[in-house]
């Protein structure tokens, strides 16, 4: 889970960057339902994660435990969806959360 809240706030930083208009015209962008469609065919991959930015763009982690590719996403609500980053070694993970009191 840390893993994955690490990479989500990754992307949520590169997506900021990527959406400047001087890089929103190299972004590969398409509807929704494109995106979501061409990961699943061509890299076995599905949502993972999802979650609603500042700017209330919804973030989505699209990933294969089988290959270990992962991407994440950006969509906006009057817009397209982008690609915001890809890679691999995917890794889902589930970490319980640090005992923060000292008395216990």
């Amino acid at each position: 889970m840390n893993k994955q809240l690490l990479v989500l706030s990754f992307g949520i930083g590169i997506a900021f960057f990527a959406l400047k208009p001087a890089q929103a015209q190299t972004t590969p962008c398409a509807t929704h339902e494109a995106i979501v469609a061409h990961l699943a065919s061509e890299f076995g991959e599905t949502r993972q994660s999802i979650g609603l930015a500042a700017d209330n763009s919804v973030v989505e982690v699209f990933a294969s435990e089988e290959t270990g590719s992962w991407t994440i996403t950006m969509t906006t609500a009057d817009g397209p969806t982008c690609l915001v980053a890809a890679g691999q070694a995917f890794q889902n993970e589930h970490n319980a959360l640090p005992n923060f009191d000292p008395e216990a």
